[in-house]
């Protein structure tokens, strides 16, 4: 019982955090616009790129720790979607 919630805890961190970069990542651009020096600027979107390499990676994460039958469900519903939009 205990190793389950530790591992919905564990998802839930996961989400929030990736919700999180992904927050971030829409306000680089607009932080980068917005800056007075030049360092500033390359400080801003040399961050953006390290926030787009963290996002994709929690997205690697998920999908790894996603239960099988889960991401089996998921991965139905995606392609049910995709058919339904053609």
């Amino acid at each position: 019982m205990a190793e389950k919630n530790l591992q919905e805890l564990f998802h839930e961190t996961l989400k929030d955090i990736y919700f999180a970069e992904k927050k971030i990542l829409n306000a680089l651009p607009k932080m980068a616009k917005a800056a007075q020096s030049q360092d500033l600027k390359a400080a801003f979107e040399k961050h953006e790129t390290e926030t787009e390499e963290h996002v994709a990676s929690l997205k690697r994460c998920s999908m790894r720790s996603t239960p099988p039958r889960a991401a089996r469900r998921a991965t139905r519903s995606w392609a049910s979607s995709r058919k339904a939009r053609k």
